[in-house]
């Protein structure tokens, strides 16, 4: 099976050829992506002289969280945006299950089940929650009552039922968050990646936005955080990496990270406390 769309074809890459790069980058005391997994291996990535991704491997299974963390420069952005598709690497290898992805445009990775919460505001602001639910749903060839079916099922499980014909430009951050959120689920996505979820939300809708992703985790829905909130961002992950000088310095749990003395000294500060 393939997908061909503009010109670009990609066919299912052997799971041996992913098990050996998979074998090549990770070293055997630590854990290897499953055949399931959201992988990158040896991702690169330079502008102009500069290396700003050196060498990167990561992953995530299906049903945990993991984040993506690191200083301003460190070169997490830049290795986000690869695993998403808004960045092609110099080499290196993004896969999604037994596919290779890194030559796909975003869209097709969304067919493929790899969501995507930008940072910036992205609700219609002109149309209701509703709506802008609708909007992904009428993308996917569902029958009219499919359509609304799933539609309530979303803003029921979202708690936003009660604002679904509020206009997005008048939602509350935490609100406008859910609505994006339901959105993205709209399309059954296998894992979602979240690019600084916190951002722009009140100190009370944190919780709620760590109980969102949660529960997108106990769905079995395996989500990629990228945040500067670290605190929030570690509060709810079950591991993550640190970036530093465009590379991984470290991963791990986060008490192992917290209490990593290199990665209080170049990342958290000595004086960060969970």
């Amino acid at each position: 099976m393939s997908i061909q769309a503009e010109g670009i074809e990609v066919a299912e890459q052997p799971n041996a050829k992913l098990a050996a790069d998979a074998s090549r980058v990770y070293p055997q005391s630590t854990n290897q992506p499953s055949a399931s997994a959201l992988a990158a291996f040896g991702l690169q990535k330079s502008y102009g002289r500069r290396r700003v991704v050196d060498d990167v491997s990561l992953h995530v299974e299906k049903g945990e969280v993991v984040g993506l963390l690191g200083a301003n420069g460190a070169g997490k952005t830049t290795t986000f945006y690869m695993m998403v598709g808004l960045e092609r690497p110099d080499s290196g290898i993004v896969s999604l299950g037994d596919r290779d992805v890194t030559r796909l445009p975003m869209y097709l990775r969304a067919r493929l089940g790899l969501g995507y919460l930008p940072q910036e505001p992205s609700v219609f602001r002109k149309m209701t929650a509703a709506q802008n639910i609708l909007a992904v749903l009428e993308t996917m060839g569902l029958r009219r009552r499919e359509r609304l079916t799933r539609l309530e099922e979303l803003l029921q499980e979202f708690g936003i039922a009660h604002v679904r014909n509020t206009r997005g430009d008048a939602l509350s951050g935490g609100e406008r968050r859910r609505t994006e959120i339901a959105r993205a689920l709209a399309t059954e996505p296998q894992y979602i990646l979240l690019d600084e979820p916190f951002a722009g939300i009140d100190p009370k809708a944190v919780d709620d936005i760590q109980n969102v992703i949660l529960y997108l985790r106990n769905r079995g829905i395996g989500i990629l955080v990228t945040d500067h909130n670290v605190r929030e961002t570690l509060g709810v992950t079950d591991r993550a990496y640190i970036m530093a000088d465009g590379r991984i310095f470290r991963s791990g749990v986060p008490r192992e990270l917290t209490e990593d003395a290199e990665v209080r000294r170049l990342y958290l500060g000595e004086k960060f406390r969970m």
